[in-house]
C-alpha cells in the first residue's frame, strides 16, 4: 500500500467521523494506524487528532509528542504544534502550551500563522494575560483588514505598552 492510498483512507475516515460516533471513529483510526510502523509520525499524528477531536485530550497529547519524536515534518509539524498547544492549554498546562507556541513561531511563517496566533491569544487569556492575548489577535488580524492596518497595529502594541511605531 502506498502512502497516498493510506492518506486517502485517513482523509475518508475523517469525513465519516460524525456518522461513526466518537468511539467507532477513534477505533477505526487506531485500526488504520496499526497498518503502519508503530513509530510512523503521520499515523501517530492522525491518531492524536482523532483522540483530540473526540474529547480525549490528554491521550491526544501523548500521540502528538510521539509524532514529533518520530520526526513529523512539513505542514503536519506545524499543525501538531497548534493542536498540541491547544490540548495542553485545555488540560491545565497553559505555560507549557505557550512555550510550545514560542518554539513554533521560530520555525518560520506559513498559512497557519493565524491559527498559531489564535492559539497563542487563547493561551494568554487562559493565563490571565488578556491584554497580551488581544494584542496577539489584533496583530494577526491587521494584515487582513481592507483599511486601518497601521492603526490596528498601533493599538495592539499599545495594549502591551509597546511603542506604537516601533
Amino acid at each position: 500500500m502506498t502512502t497516498e492510498t493510506w492518506e486517502a483512507r485517513a482523509a475518508a475516515l475523517w469525513e465519516q467521523m460524525d456518522e461513526l460516533g466518537d468511539d467507532a471513529f477513534v477505533q477505526a483510526m487506531l485500526d488504520l494506524a496499526a497498518e503502519c510502523d508503530p513509530d510512523d509520525p503521520v499515523a501517530l499524528f492522525e491518531v492524536g487528532g482523532a483522540h483530540d477531536s473526540t474529547g480525549r485530550t490528554e491521550a491526544a497529547v501523548g500521540y502528538y509528542e510521539r509524532a514529533v519524536a518520530a520526526g513529523l515534518s512539513g505542514v503536519r509539524r506545524r499543525r501538531v504544534s497548534i493542536q498540541m498547544a491547544s490540548s495542553l492549554r485545555e488540560i491545565g498546562q497553559p505555560e507549557r502550551a505557550l512555550e510550545l507556541i514560542g518554539e513554533e513561531k521560530t520555525r518560520g511563517s506559513d498559512e497557519y500563522d493565524g491559527a498559531l496566533a489564535m492559539c497563542e491569544a487563547l493561551t494568554l487569556a487562559k493565563l490571565g494575560r488578556d491584554r497580551e492575548g488581544l494584542s496577539v489577535a489584533l496583530l494577526a488580524l491587521a494584515p487582513h483588514l481592507p483599511r486601518y492596518q497601521v492603526s490596528t497595529v498601533a493599538y495592539a502594541r499599545g495594549l502591551v505598552g509597546e511603542d506604537p511605531v516601533g
